[in-house]
Formats: structure tokens, sequence, C-alpha cells
């Protein structure tokens, strides 16, 4: 595979010959053959589609157990954990600093389980070859507060910890998140706003 887009299942593929990038579709993957990743070598069968042109179907992995080694290590569950239990400190302090109400608790909350369950979902698709969830739509949740519960996500379901564009941008949410909550936080500390009090 010379390019592979995951998010939209399809990619290019350099026959050995030297001759034109053959297009690939996940369909064309036998279901319960490894998912297609860029750097693999596959062996296929070309058919010509609706508008004439060639493309691979029934792609395999030459060698079945074949899986490239990942890059980067994966995000530690050191980390993770520590983060979390880094913002709930955050988020006590600035209750009995500046006060606010617990519906911002219960929001984290579900945004957490929305995440969770977006994950999983997502993590069912690559196994099963279907339509994946878009990264920034995954990003776009834990920006929002989902963050908590993509990281358990990630750790539990062992998803999304060792694409480093990924990890990058996820980490900057995370901390554009908190960076957005002590602000609001404080800034409300300033005024009064009815139904915004003490923890």
């Amino acid at each position: 595979m010379t390019t592979w887009n995951d998010d939209r299942g399809f990619g290019f593929i350099k026959p050995d010959d030297g001759s034109r990038d053959i297009f690939l579709h996940f369909t064309a993957v036998p279901l319960g053959a490894t998912r297609p990743y860029q750097g693999q070598h596959l062996i296929f069968e070309l058919e010509r589609d609706d508008k004439g042109k060639m493309r691979a179907v029934r792609a395999e992995p030459v060698i079945a157990t074949e899986r490239a080694a990942p890059t980067v290590r994966p995000t530690s569950v050191v980390v993770g954990i520590a983060s979390i239990l880094a913002f709930i400190t955050i988020y006590l302090v600035a209750g009995w600093r500046w006060g606010m109400p617990l519906s911002v608790a219960a929001l984290y909350l579900a945004l957490s389980i929305l995440a969770f369950a977006m994950y999983a979902a997502d993590k069912r698709a690559a196994q099963r070859g279907r339509w994946r969830t878009p990264e920034n739509t995954l990003l776009l949740v834990g920006l929002i507060g989902g963050w908590p519960g993509a990281i358990v996500a990630q750790q539990v379901l062992r998803h999304k910890t060792k694409k480093l564009s990924f990890r990058t941008r996820f980490w900057v949410t995370v901390v554009l998140n908190v960076i957005v909550f002590v602000t609001l936080a404080w800034y409300f500390s300033g005024h009064a706003i009815p139904g915004f009090h003490l923890i």
C-alpha cells in the first residue's frame, strides 16, 4: 500500500512491476482479513469498474500475520489516569475557589459516556471493515468535554493509541478544554449568574 485513508476506507496499491497505482476500497478486502495500512504488502486480483478503470479486488496480506511495527509507543495508561485525576483536582479546586453548578460535572460525565460509546463503535467498525467514525468527530466530542471518557476508551479498548498524528491532536483538545474550563470558571465567579454557586 502506497497510501491508505482509514477514515474514508480507500487507498492505492503500487504494483511490483512499477505500473500505475491501483485503487483499493475496503469492501474489496475479504471479511476477516487484516485491514489495510500504508506500507503493507498485498496480493490481489484486478477488475474494471463501471467506468472502465482498473481496481483491486480480493486483496489480502502476503503474510496473514504481517503487521507494521508501530513507530511510536502507545499512550501510557499512567498518563491517561494521571490526566483524569489532575482534572478532577482542578475541578474540585475551581468549585471551592470559584463555585459552579453540579450540572457541569454531569455534562462532563454524559459527554464522556458518549465518547466511550463512539470509540467502541469505531473499533467494531474497524474490525469488521465497515465505515469508520471520522477522527475529527472523535476529537470534537473530546474537545467539548468528553475527553475523560475518550481516554478510558483508548486504554480499555486499545483503540487510537498508536497513531501519532491523532494522539497529538487529541492531547491538544484536552489542553484546550481544560484551559477553557478554568477560564470560564474564573470569569463567571466574578459575575452574578443565577444557579452558579459553590458546590
